[in-house]
């Protein structure tokens, strides 16, 4: 694992954090805790042995506030530990809560546009498809597998750092075909309803819209006619390519065992499946669901379908 990937894996820098300041919080817990306890008593035996001779020599002392003093010096807690103590909790609970639970995003690209704009930012659900370890996303509990038309978000298989949101198009054993912007699951054409075309509000261009029925699920994709099927020359090196069979009209995959095949809804804009190949159960990171904000369109916020 080299500094880049470390760098991008907010997991593991939580983890190392959460583990640094737990580890603190137990040092001073089960020892430093007692430690200042034992200073503590010592230094107010003393103080108390010696205002019992200024008394027996008929001194008198207010000594309540020193006392006080003594004590709350000796066992206040060093900065270090004050402030790890703090943040151990914290830290703790956003590192289950976003490993096991929901973890945010924001959309960086086009390439899912209709359905998900740049700057949207989203919530992903990390149970749906299986309990995974966090750091290594081994997973340990079986719960769904993903299905055709779920929006997921997955570790992009040419760098592990970066985190890719797509639409899962092929589940292991599906043969998909993709041939002049159409769609074919299993030899069965899926299904298009024409739509009133889209606006891109950043480029005031307008994108052909449909509808499509992934096998029951129902989703908005857009077109652009000029741009071709499929652009071969930036189909790249990827395992089981031989499961592919590309030509200029677009391609067949076989989706091989414990992996799935992903596109944008941006058709003709989306770097995916086609271009670097299949996405291994391993890297899979959650279903995205819900729409939670964008700042610069509120009325962003909704679930994702």
């Amino acid at each position: 694992m080299n500094l880049q990937v470390i760098l991008g894996n907010f997991a593991l820098i939580l983890f190392v954090l959460m583990v640094i300041t737990g580890l603190i919080w137990c040092l001073d817990v089960f020892y430093l805790s007692k430690q200042r306890r034992l200073a503590a008593d010592r230094a107010l035996a003393d103080f108390d042995a010696r205002q019992s001779r200024l008394a027996a020599e008929g001194i008198k002392s207010e000594h309540g506030g020193g006392r006080a003093a003594i004590e709350a010096g000796l066992l206040r807690q060093p900065t270090w530990v004050e402030y790890s103590g703090s943040f151990f909790p914290v830290i703790a609970m956003v590192f289950c809560l976003r490993s096991f639970l929901y973890e945010p995003f924001k959309i960086p690209s086009s390439s899912m546009v209709p359905t998900l704009l740049v700057g949207d930012l989203i919530l992903v659900n990390k149970f749906t498809y299986g309990i995974r370890l966090p750091i290594v996303n081994k997973r340990i509990i079986e719960v769904n597998d993903p299905q055709r038309g779920d929006v997921m978000v997955f570790k992009y298989p040419k760098d592990m750092s970066q985190d890719y949101i797509k639409r899962v198009i092929g589940v292991p054993g599906d043969k998909i075909t993709y041939d002049n912007k159409r769609l074919s699951v299993n030899g069965k054409p899926v299904t298009y309803t024409p739509l009133d075309d889209y606006l891109d509000d950043e480029s005031t261009v307008y994108h052909k819209q449909l509808e499509e029925n992934l096998t029951g699920v129902s989703h908005r994709i857009l077109n652009d006619d000029p741009a071709p099927t499929l652009n071969l020359g930036q189909v790249t090196d990827f395992p089981h390519k031989e499961a592919c069979d590309y030509n200029e009209d677009g391609f067949t995959c076989t989706v091989p065992a414990g992996n799935y095949f992903m596109m944008g809804d941006n058709r003709d804009n989306s770097a995916d499946s086609r271009y670097w190949g299949f996405v291994p159960n391993e890297n899979i990171v959650g279903k995205a669901f819900l729409v939670w904000m964008n700042f610069s369109n509120p009325k962003r916020v909704g679930g994702i379908h």
